[in-house]
């Protein structure tokens, strides 16, 4: 663990189809990317956060608040590829890990993050994202959580908007089989030399179907280490999540 310097990575674009603007929304008085790079700073072991955006209205409010960001290549379309491009300026010969930290999860617990860095005490780990517990049923159906199915040494297997695994003895899902499905946390940690190789890669018929970045990894042979959580992850996606987030705690 000493040897290898763990970097939160918070990839922050402007142009979001479904949020225009999402990261400069005002959350009980701090913006959305202030907010998460906030929660990002109480992690244990991070040695330092950066925004990674291509927009110069994000840089500067990172700037008014004291936070650090890198400028970015426009073009990128995912959050892997800004992390690549902020690694890339930052290697130090392989000792990197590079932490992925969503931006739109304003309130993210920084004990996930944490979980995530422990991942790569395993040499032999070089990606990992977090899963957590299903609570209700309609989430388990609901396209828009994203399920996964790991092998018994925690690695995933497959993530899928459907329901897997599938019951073809036509169970129905409830609360006595809610346990054996696991939620993806769309947190992700990468060794620096991994993150440059996946982001090379170009998209895949699995990610295609699912549109899940994570299966273009999975297609090409690459292993994802998950750790289970049981830290609640609240993103927001459109403003009705916005409003629903805020009416917790008001």
């Amino acid at each position: 663990m000493n040897e290898q310097e763990f970097i939160g990575v918070i990839p922050s674009r402007y142009a979001s189809t479904r949020f225009p603007g999402k990261p400069l929304v005002d959350i009980l008085g701090k913006t959305m990317i202030q907010r998460v790079y906030e929660q990002a700073l109480k992690s244990k072991l991070l040695s330092r956060v950066i925004v990674a955006t291509d927009d110069e209205r994000i840089a500067k409010e990172v700037s008014s608040f004291g936070g650090v960001f890198e400028m970015t290549d426009e073009s990128h379309q995912s959050g892997t590829d800004r992390c690549a491009e902020v690694a890339r300026r930052l290697s130090k010969q392989g000792k990197i890990v590079v932490i992925n930290i969503q931006g739109d999860e304003p309130f993210i617990d920084p004990t996930q993050i944490d979980e995530l860095c422990q991942c790569f005490i395993d040499p032999n780990v070089d990606l990992a994202t977090l899963t957590t517990k299903f609570t209700h049923v309609e989430d388990v159906l609901n396209p828009n959580t994203i399920k996964v199915v790991r092998d018994q040494a925690g690695y995933a297997l497959y993530f899928s908007r459907l329901p897997i695994p599938y019951f073809r003895d036509n169970q129905n899902i409830d609360s006595r089989n809610l346990n054996l499905f696991h939620k993806h946390i769309g947190i992700y940690g990468y060794r620096e030399d991994v993150l440059q190789k996946v982001a090379g890669l170009k998209e895949s018929f699995l990610e295609k179907s699912e549109k899940l970045e994570q299966l273009r990894w999975l297609e090409n042979g690459f292993r994802i280490m998950t750790a289970e959580s049981n830290h609640l992850s609240i993103s927001i996606d459109t403003p009705d999540d916005l409003k629903n987030v805020i009416s917790r705690f008001t």
